[in-house]
């Protein structure tokens, strides 16, 4: 029963950061699942079939709260349904740990380009509203349904980031759009690991488990996502990108940091300096709320000295 409960909690909190953040369901669950002992294939498994409920809610969260462009979401979730097929097809028959660390090295990239760009830039603006192009949406979806199979998450980090860089929609909407194709993503995925495996490996409890805890803070992210600024937000996401590959590449057998005290070290300097970033964003969006009000002060006073008869 303890372990239900810590895995109904571990749900909770991957789904609240998952649906504020667009991220981290799948690696904060899979993660657990093999610490505990669960074989790679089995893990992901469990943590797609419990995605099947959690991006549901999620979905449906965002969609109430106006976090979501439907035509982005079809048009990443449908590619992305394949490639999520093709990934857990592959991993219940390979080992993939040899191609986590070059992933990561290009999550890690986009991570710090978010995170640079956000904090000391805030949302670009020139290209906001204007339509991703399908030949962009279908290829990201591929790569990233196929990552999110075989690493046990990674829809998100994949697609959050790529979406947030091309500038064309605001952060609420990329993570909406992205948590609701993630559906999609989950019965692929989840079909495909049923085809391969069968039932072997796969806990209805601990599915169940993580299922609850993400129903619960399904709703609550999406009226997060929607009362966060975006520039505080894009900080945000760029962070935890940043933190979460660059943990993967140090702990690799490339880098073989993994257990020593250069890791903790690299790890907490990285920690402060997503902080001071984040306190840096909130520091700009204030000073910007302030220029707007100010702008709005003296547009209006033209008005305001005009005699009445």
């Amino acid at each position: 029963m303890p372990q239900l409960v810590l895995l109904a909690v571990v749900g909770l909190a991957a789904q609240l950061v998952d649906g504020a953040l667009g991220m981290a369901y799948g690696v904060t669950s899979s993660t657990l699942l093999l610490a505990i002992g669960t074989n790679p294939a089995a893990a992901s498994a469990t943590v797609h079939l419990a995605e099947i409920g959690t991006t549901l809610a999620s979905g449906v969260s965002h969609w109430r709260f106006g976090n979501v462009d439907w035509r982005v979401v079809w048009r990443v979730g449908v590619p992305g349904a394949l490639g999520a097929f093709l990934g857990a097809t592959v991993l219940s028959r390979l080992a993939t740990d040899a191609a986590a660390p070059v992933m990561s090295g290009i999550l890690l990239a986009l991570g710090t380009y978010i995170l640079i760009r956000f904090t000391f830039k805030g949302l670009r603006k020139d290209r906001l509203g204007t339509q991703e192009r399908k030949r962009f949406l279908a290829p990201l979806g591929l790569v990233a349904g196929f990552v999110d199979a075989t690493g046990g998450g990674g829809w998100g980090p994949v697609g959050t980031p790529a979406l947030l860089a091309s500038g064309r929609m605001e952060p609420r909407k990329v993570i909406g759009s992205i948590d609701t194709s993630e559906f999609l993503v989950a019965i692929a995925a989840s079909l495909g690991f049923l085809f391969s495996l069968g039932s072997a490996g796969i806990d209805a409890r601990w599915v169940l488990a993580l299922l609850v805890g993400g129903l619960i803070a399904a709703p609550i992210a999406a009226w997060l996502v929607r009362i966060l600024p975006a520039r505080i937000l894009g900080s945000a996401v760029g962070g935890v990108i940043v933190l979460t590959n660059t943990r993967t590449i140090i702990r690799s057998e490339w880098v073989g940091l993994k257990g020593t005290p250069a890791q903790a070290w690299i790890l907490g300097a990285l920690a402060v300096v997503w902080v001071l970033a984040i306190a840096w964003s909130v520091r700009a969006h204030r000073r910007e709320l302030a220029q707007e009000r100010e702008l709005e002060r003296l547009t209006a006073e033209p008005a305001d000295l005009v005699p009445t008869a």
